[in-house]
């Protein structure tokens, strides 16, 4: 019989020394196995790690990030540090890779043989069956697609879940991260907590789109991969605006009726994996967030009610995949937070996260589900109980 449990705290207080003396009087006594520290970019991070590595037993591990809001069971908050610590039947190792921007993939390969190591085993010889994997990146790097092929080149079959370290900043040139592995705090890496347990477990993710069985083809990309140049052999803007019914001015994401709403999905079977685009550009151009192929064809998808959907999932979805779910780590893809906030929705969506299992969470920069990049999306490491 096993399980595992998760304690959560928030503090909205700015002096390192009192927040974390709040933070652990809220979780009270322990030793747990992992704490995770979300907390808002703002922060002194390498303060806050300090004084919370001080409080925390010798063997419990740390991992965590900079983030644009923080998540627990009362909902998504700003300017705040969510902590929480797990225990129970897990053991924990983690791995830290640096030089993302300048080899994706030795990084993502040296955090998770680093985190197999630690557990006495490697990615080859993981058992899937009692393993999952947490990710946390520098989610302004770009690097996900790269570095999952790192971290899962030993062993496909590896369930990943997580999602890039982030900030509340705006302006493109002004947005940095930072990431947490113990006592460490950096920037241009990522780490990996492999996790193994008996206890039930799923690595989940959500979204509130429905597929529209209308599909789309890119058919010339940019030499960096992350520009649709044509779709169905046409201007990429202006065909996408056709397929949705807009103009292209009004393609943006957050746009009412834009990218947003009419987003793209690659299909796997029966599942959909989200592949939002981010703006028209001006040479006529498809900015995407993710690697592109040519040739690739994408499902259009349409926005449903995100707070609805959202519950249905944490009611409903959760307990079918997760034998008595106890403890959830959220990745929240920081555009679903936006989306929210521009139809007036962020109130009910926040208030959700009470109908699930105690949490712990933050906004994302983008997401990753096994060895995929995915935005506009929530991904969501469950642990369950069997007694």
């Amino acid at each position: 019989m096993a399980k595992v449990q998760l304690r959560s705290a928030r503090t909205t207080k700015t002096d390192v020394d009192e927040a974390i003396a709040e933070l652990m009087e809220q979780l009270g006594e322990g030793e747990p196995r992992l704490v995770t520290l979300f907390a808002s970019r703002d922060r002194d991070h390498g303060a806050l790690n300090r004084a919370l590595r001080d409080r925390l037993p010798r063997g419990t591990r740390l991992i965590g990030a900079s983030s644009a809001a923080e998540i627990d069971h009362r909902g998504v908050g700003f300017g705040s540090v969510v902590v929480s610590a797990l225990d129970g039947d897990l053991e924990v190792g983690v791995g830290l890779g640096g030089g993302l921007s300048e080899d994706a993939l030795r990084a993502g390969s040296t955090a998770m043989k680093s985190a197999c190591a630690q557990l006495g085993t490697s990615p080859r010889d993981l058992d899937t069956r009692t393993h999952v994997g947490l990710v946390i990146d520098d989610g302004y790097k770009n690097k996900k697609e790269e570095l999952l092929m790192g971290a899962l080149d030993q062993n496909q079959g590896i369930l990943l879940v997580g999602g890039g370290a982030s900030c509340g900043e705006m302006d493109p040139a002004k947005q940095s991260a930072l990431v947490h592995v113990d006592g460490e705090v950096a920037e241009d890496c990522v780490a990996v907590a492999m996790i193994r347990t008996d206890a039930p477990f799923g690595a989940l993710r959500h979204h509130a789109y429905t597929p529209t069985d209308e599909r789309v083809t890119i058919t010339e990309v940019s030499d960096d991969g992350y520009r649709a140049l044509t779709i169905d052999d046409r201007p990429a803007a202006a065909r996408y605006a056709e397929a949705i019914g807009v103009s292209v001015e009004e393609l943006p994401f957050g746009a009412p009726r834009g990218f947003s709403d009419r987003p793209l999905a690659m299909r796997v079977g029966r599942e959909y994996f989200m592949r939002s685009p981010l703006m028209p550009m001006p040479d006529g151009s498809v900015l995407f967030a993710n690697l592109l192929e040519e040739g690739a064809e994408y499902e259009l998808m349409k926005l449903g009610d995100q707070p609805t959907m959202m519950r249905e999932f944490l009611e409903e979805e959760v307990p079918r995949r997760v034998r008595s779910p106890q403890a959830a780590l959220y990745f929240h893809c920081n555009g679903r937070q936006y989306v929210a906030m521009q139809k007036d929705e962020a109130g009910a969506l926040s208030s959700t996260f009470a109908a699930g299992p105690t949490c712990a969470g933050f906004n994302v920069q983008f997401e990753i589900y096994c060895g995929f990049h995915i935005n506009t999306t929530l991904t969501a490491l469950v642990f369950g109980s069997d007694e």
